[in-house]
């Protein structure tokens, strides 16, 4: 092996480096390697093994405080109490280990729908493989949109301009090509080598793979670093919501602990019992709850085309108020067909056709829609054309340019958005004479350009320079051409896009289209669709305008065309500025700014590379309807989180308040620390099936976000009317019945949890609980659970939970309470919501 580092390397030498040729590898070749180098990603070492997600179950705080109890009970001798606490520590491991590991499986199942690929030779042949699968020794072809798989040293390019910011910082794209480089260049010095993470601007090349996975420069500074995605909205709340319990679970504990302790209780009795009325108030359950929740919701959305790559995207999907989309392939069939080629009269001309066949056919940087449209439309002989140069396509002068020999004439031809090539236009062609253009041509060829897009009709200019004494191209040899003539081309409106359109908008989500097309055009297909425009403002605008002026028209303007990347970006943050969730679709190298700004990136699958690994969603279909239906998805998902969190905050609050305040007016505890944990540990069986359960329609009318003031005040209403009834179940059975101690506990205990069951089943609608039907798994895991609860005191475990049989009268009152508690909370819903109108929920 060479001692030289690989940018140092002719291209033979680095074929004897990594024991290739320029024929690839084999199949059987690339198998070893793979199974010697590992797979090309950088978080094959960092996946969690079934082992690892199983002990990851104990980090949780509430589990350690629980294992803080058991220490405590096994300090005190009270071995069977510390066992007890131990077995239901493990069992809700087990039962949120099974669950997040299913949920982890499907979603990455769903993941590998959507895989970038590599072209790569193999056994000699050319052929699309998982990037994953790529080795050191495969050589590799790149185009405009690709993603760099991994560091590679150039052989062959063409015009190829990379963008490599990740590892660098710098934004503009450089240009690569085949050479050496010295050894102790820097890596932006390295202008023969291509490295993981960086993607295609513009340009062709042929590549051989030197380093992969971790091994990559990008790789190694992945390992140095602790890389966390920008904090989602739904992630922002759970964590709010954290602190609010801490708050609370921290304040209660000590007033409780402190109280006892003052009452002469025992100690230790004093500090378990507070222990567990701190684990009690919190939904033990809920890291596991928002996974099962969230990849539920994937697998939904995967069944309409909505692949989630982002799982806590999904919230975000929910909660989007704003999105913002291209017209093509969106708004329109994407099927872009060319109609017709004429001349600066406007009458068909083959030889225009001609000349832009020649420029799409020659071109070797990236290709689009426009230039098959070309090439499909008629193919010409090339036979006698030698092509010399080219200056790629760039999103800035939003044109082609192509230098080519033929029959001893050296020519160059433009084609490219109708201003820009007008732009660089000094003479026109009118009846086969090249002419000066005067202001008043210009005029007439601006007024046709306008007719036809205001038809719809997209129009590409095309212009040429003969005779010219060139064997490259530079930027300042497109001047002084002669403009030749038009491209016409049709992209008709979908069917469905009206109705989707609407549906969107009762939906709470305002439509805004970012394009960059002429603003002819895209006013054309909104009238077409049936979106009203509000505002329009064009990319020359936009220049000329202040961030805090865009600001304050952002809510106003719902088109924007003639626009740039940068501008797509800066549109999106003016938006989140004005605090929208704001989401982009896009599908182009020159929507990537604009997709790692939004809160919910979206793309396609058969978008270039470097767009779909940008994306939080993919949808396998580029359509407004299939993202509407995503968006119903995400907002069932949110709204099946924020009802476990409702209904186990508020139930659980109820509860542990009132047993804090009667374990003061009591010579006794309520319930015995272990108890507390039992009762917790069977009401959460229920709430892990609210993931399938539906969602009112009234939730699904609008885009929500976190209010955790809602939150606390539905926490506190709520919780304050369990507590009442539980004050009152109190005076029943201690002060009427004249009962204490176990057959006390007993009873409280099962009224506890089959409030809590009756509490889901109100609390997870805004309607009448009888008007909104839950899920059948969510329905009959309650009634299970209300039967276990009322086997409990003649069965094995009773004596190990402390629980004795009640009597009939005791059933009797709780019954009666358990129906005025049902009523007290459905009249409690009618005014809490009708107060809160229009809130979170």
């Amino acid at each position: 092996m060479s001692k030289l580092p690989y940018w140092n390397l002719s291209p033979s030498d680095a074929y004897k480096e990594v024991d290739s040729t320029p024929e690839g590898l084999s199949s059987t070749e690339a198998d070893i390697r793979l199974n010697t180098y590992g797979k090309n990603t950088l978080d094959s070492k960092k996946s969690q093994s079934q082992i690892m997600l199983f002990v990851s179950q104990f980090k949780n705080p509430i589990v350690l405080i629980l294992l803080f109890a058991t220490i405590i009970s096994a300090l005190s001798q009270e071995w069977f109490d510390a066992q007890i606490i131990l077995v239901i520590i493990l069992a809700s491991a087990i039962l949120s280990f099974y669950q997040e590991y299913g949920a982890s499986q499907a979603v990455e199942k769903l993941r590998s729908k959507v895989q970038v690929l590599s072209s790569v030779k193999r056994n000699g042949e050319y052929i699309d493989i998982p990037s994953s699968q790529l080795v050191p020794g495969d050589v590799i072809n790149l185009t405009g949109g690709s993603l760099v798989p991994a560091d590679c040293l150039l052989i062959d390019s063409s015009n190829l301009y990379v963008n490599q910011s990740v590892l660098t910082g710098e934004s503009a794209s450089v240009e690569k090509r085949a050479g050496t480089a010295p050894i102790d260049s820097s890596l932006d010095e390295r202008i023969n080598c291509l490295y993981m993470g960086s993607s295609v601007f513009s340009g062709a090349a042929t590549a051989l793979v030197m380093r992969t996975g971790s091994h990559t420069e990008y790789g190694e500074i992945a390992e140095k670093l602790s890389l966390r995605s920008p904090e989602t909205d739904f992630e922002k709340g759970v964590r709010q919501f954290g602190y609010l319990l801490s708050q609370i679970m921290m304040i209660l504990t000590l007033v409780v602990f402190a109280i006892n302790i003052f009452l002469d209780k025992p100690a230790i009795d004093s500090l378990l019992f507070s222990v567990a009325l701190a684990v009690g108030i919190t939904p033990q359950l809920l890291p596991a709850i928002i996974s099962i929740t969230l990849s539920v919701g994937a697998r939904k959305m995967a069944r309409n085309g909505v692949i989630i790559r982002r799982l806590n995207s999904i919230e975000n999907f929910g909660s989007m108020d704003f999105l913002c989309t291209d017209k093509t392939g969106t708004l329109t069939q994407g099927d872009i067909q060319l109609d017709r080629a004429v001349d600066s009269n406007g009458q068909d001309s083959n030889e225009i056709l001609r000349l832009a066949y020649l420029n799409s056919f020659l071109q070797k940087g990236m290709q689009n829609s426009l230039d098959v449209a070309i090439q499909e439309y008629q193919t010409f002989d090339t036979s006698a054309v030698t092509k010399l140069d080219e200056l790629v396509f760039d999103f800035h002068r939003k044109r082609l340019s192509v230098l080519f020999k033929e029959n001893d004439k050296t020519i160059v031809v433009t084609k490219g958005a109708f201003n820009s090539v007008l732009e660089i236009s000094d003479y026109f062609l009118t009846n086969g004479k090249q002419i000066a253009l005067t202001e008043q041509n210009k005029n007439e060829l601006i007024e046709r350009y306008k007719d036809w897009s205001n038809q719809g009709i997209r129009v590409l200019g095309v212009a040429q320079k003969t005779n010219v004494s060139l064997d490259r191209l530079t930027m300042a040899d497109e001047s002084h051409m002669t403009f030749t003539g038009f491209l016409l081309f049709s992209d008709h409106p979908k069917e469905d896009t009206a109705s989707t359109i609407s549906q969107l908008k009762s939906s709470g989500v305002n439509l805004c289209i970012i394009s960059g097309d002429n603003k002819y055009i895209a006013l054309n297909v909104a009238e077409k669709v049936g979106l009203t425009i509000t505002g329009v403002l064009t990319g020359k605008e936009l220049r000329s305008i202040t961030d805090e002026a865009l600001w304050k028209l952002i809510d106003t303007v719902n088109l924007f065309a003639e626009v740039d990347p940068n501008q797509k970006e800066r549109i999106i943050l003016a938006l989140k500025k004005k605090s929208h969730i704001v989401g982009y679709m896009g599908d182009g190298i020159n929507d990537v700014p604009a997709l790692h700004a939004a809160d919910v990136s979206i793309s396609v699958d058969n978008a270039v590379d470097v767009a779909k690994e940008a994306a939080d969603v993919v949808l396998m279909e580029k359509s407004l309807s299939v993202l509407n239906k995503g968006i119903q998805e995400g907002r069932v998902s949110f709204g099946n989180t924020l009802k476990y969190i409702l209904v186990t905050t508020s139930a659980n609050f109820g509860n542990m308040f009132s047993m804090a305040g009667i374990s003061i007016i009591l010579p006794f505890f309520p319930l015995l620390p272990k108890q507390i944990l039992l009762l917790n540990f069977l009401t959460d069986f229920p709430a892990l099936a609210l993931s399938r359960d539906s969602v009112d329609e009234e939730m699904l009318k609008k885009p929500r976000k976190w209010d955790i003031s809602f939150i606390r005040n539905f926490m506190f209403v709520f919780g304050l009317i369990s507590s009442v009834f539980d004050f009152l179940v109190t005076f029943a059975l201690f002060a009427v019945l004249q009962e204490s101690g176990i057959l006390f506990r007993s009873g409280w205990f099962i009224f506890s949890i089959l409030t809590e069951l009756f509490t889901l089943m109100v609390m997870r609608t805004n309607k009448p609980f009888y008007k909104s039907k839950p899920a059948s798994i969510l329905l009959y895991l309650s009634i299970l659970i209300g039967i276990i609860t009322l086997l409990i005191p003649y069965s094995p475990l009773a004596v190990l939970f402390e629980i004795s049989p009640v009597p009939l009268m005791v059933v009797g009152i709780l019954s009666v309470s358990i129906v005025f508690y049902v009523t007290a909370l459905e009249t409690g819903k009618i005014f809490f919501y009708r107060h809160f109108q229009g809130k979170a929920v």
